[in-house]
């Protein structure tokens, strides 16, 4: 079959006709027992796609989404990971490559963060923030992109948070690993666009996961949030549902981007914060 967007006789190709899509068909999700990974997993499966799912520290959740996975029609094979550890990334998704064929998507949404002022910080809690949140993002990163230049090219998408972009109070490791993971995420799209792999990162805003205490809460009732404004906090599903464009052919021509999904918090600059508890900024 002949692409329809390649030159014929000589002519120069169709500029309004994208190159072929790639579609994802082996994926990797890290950290899919709860949360945005959970969400991710399930945006991802499709008939005839074979899924890698990671948990740390619920099993149970883990093998929950793997029967939604399949419910979808895609195989599913889950695997635990603890990234406090961080060569264990690299150790888990060569497993999960040997199984499915070698991933041309990666998703990495393993995270934890902190609460603790800088001064009150100690060297484990440190340790293991930056461990998960970047260490092992890196290891993963790295594993994962050396089988994807073995097939061809392939997607990464890395979770970060807007805390890759500013910082909040408490959150001192969080915030400089997932500062880290974002550039990472720049340097690895430089580094892998020439073997046609595009590395994206989404970072949320305040999402309701169990990290933000929120599990299975509506987000739509009785949860305020006057310094954001769409006034509450996200879903996991709206940050899963960028991360199947970024992973597909249609997503192509972008790399190196982090895509803010954070009911435009961000944007307010100076004025944001999820913690705000009046409306009087929106008042000039």
């Amino acid at each position: 079959m002949t692409d329809a967007s390649a030159p014929r006789d000589g002519a120069s190709p169709d500029p309004t006709r994208p190159p072929a899509a790639r579609e994802p068909h082996r994926v990797v999700v890290t950290g899919a027992d709860s949360g945005i990974g959970r969400a991710c997993a399930v945006a991802l499966a499709a008939p005839g796609r074979r899924v890698g799912i990671t948990w740390h520290a619920d099993e149970a959740g883990a093998e929950a989404i793997a029967a939604q996975v399949r419910a979808l029609g895609a195989e599913a094979h889950v695997r635990h990971l603890d990234l406090t550890d961080p060569p264990s990334g690299t150790r888990v998704v060569d497993d999960l490559a040997a199984t499915t064929g070698g991933p041309d998507t990666l998703e990495m949404s393993s995270g934890t963060g902190s609460s603790t002022p800088l001064l009150d910080m100690d060297d484990e809690t440190w340790r293991e923030v930056v461990s998960v949140d970047l260490d092992g993002a890196f290891c993963c990163l790295q594993a994962g992109a050396r089988h994807m230049v073995q097939g061809g090219g392939g997607r990464v998408a890395a979770i970060t948070s807007v805390h890759e972009h500013a910082p909040r109070v408490g959150a001192a490791p969080y915030c400089a690993a997932k500062g880290g993971l974002g550039l990472l995420v720049r340097t690895a799209a430089l580094e892998l666009a020439d073997h046609g792999i595009t590395v994206n990162a989404v970072a949320p805003g305040e999402i309701a996961t169990p990290m933000t205490g929120q599990t299975d809460e509506s987000v739509l009732v009785d949860k305020d949030r006057p310094g954001i404004p769409v006034a509450r906090p996200g879903e996991a599903r709206e940050v899963a549902a960028v991360v199947p464009f970024l992973c597909s052919g249609a997503a192509g021509y972008v790399t190196g981007a982090s895509w803010p999904v954070d009911g435009g918090m961000l944007t307010m600059g100076p004025m944001a914060g999820s913690h705000l508890t009046s409306h009087d900024w929106r008042r000039p």
